[in-house]
């Protein structure tokens, strides 16, 4: 029985943007443990979307494809962050059955085109082809999938170095380049300010970068933990933004269940290992 793909966060954030001003941004958060039990948890907060990363968590193929099955049930738009644009690399991704990509460390339109051929078959890309061994079209149960492919894959490009702040109206106007998303983080280390995304030079950066972004008609999006970062980046104009990440969840609720039952006597520094 043919099968139908989920509509794409490239959907997602058309249909926001149909809806004019009774719009709102799309919330999403971070999956960095590598668990698909975590993963699935998120998948059920009530958040728009989530986004399995590959970059700077211990994931690999595997833990992504699990991720990407626990999260399925769910009214949630997954987004895998490859660790790098390397053709292979995307090839295998998208096989596992991911739709929606965000490759980091773009700075130049060259390197978006790029990234643009690996997620397309030939002749308008260099994507390999194995659709039926492959989750992506449900092993040939989805009608159409490789003439249709660039319907059912939505490509997100990862601006966060200053060069790329000063090339976003070029890197948003790529074909194929579904939108935008701006990484503080990076941003601030490639400006000499590590550690400080919230230092008034990369606050003015990443506004650059919204400004250039919308310009080319695409949607842009931010990550901003602290909440009144997030709001001023919404009031910026960010379609998407991640409010959150799992680990530091995580983490900083372990913190406060410390502080609240272990005595201030005991809370000196421990070996981390």
């Amino acid at each position: 029985m043919p099968l139908r793909l989920t509509p794409t966060f490239r959907d997602a954030l058309a249909t926001q943007r149909e809806r004019g001003a009774a719009a709102r941004p799309l919330a999403g958060i971070w999956v960095c443990s590598g668990s698909p039990l975590v993963a699935e948890i998120c998948a059920g907060s009530g958040l728009d979307w989530v986004l399995i990363d590959m970059e700077h968590s211990p994931n690999g193929l595997e833990s992504v494809l699990a991720q990407l099955q626990a999260v399925a049930p769910y009214p949630v738009t997954p987004l895998v962050r490859v660790p790098i644009g390397d053709v292979v690399t995307i090839k295998q991704v998208l096989d596992l059955g991911a739709q929606n990509l965000l490759v980091p460390m773009i700075s130049s339109a060259d390197e978006a085109r790029a990234v643009v051929e690996a997620v397309r078959y030939p002749p308008r890309g260099r994507r390999g082809v194995g659709s039926a061994l492959a989750r992506s079209a449900r092993w040939n149960r989805v009608d159409g999938y490789l003439p249709d492919a660039d319907a059912h894959v939505s490509l997100f490009v990862q601006i966060e170095t200053a060069e790329g702040v000063e090339a976003a109206a070029e890197i948003a106007a790529v074909d194929g380049v579904d939108g935008v998303f701006v990484g503080p983080s990076d941003l601030a280390a490639s400006m000499g300010v590590l550690g400080q995304q919230s230092h008034p030079d990369v606050v003015a950066a990443v506004g650059r970068a919204f400004a250039a972004v919308r310009a080319a008609g695409k949607p842009v999006g931010v990550n901003a933990f602290d909440p009144a970062v997030a709001r001023a980046y919404l009031e910026a104009g960010a379609s998407f933004v991640l409010v959150g990440a799992d680990v530091a969840l995580l983490a900083r609720g372990s913190e406060a269940l410390a502080a609240a039952f272990v005595p201030a006597a005991d809370d000196g520094a421990r070996a981390s290992y």
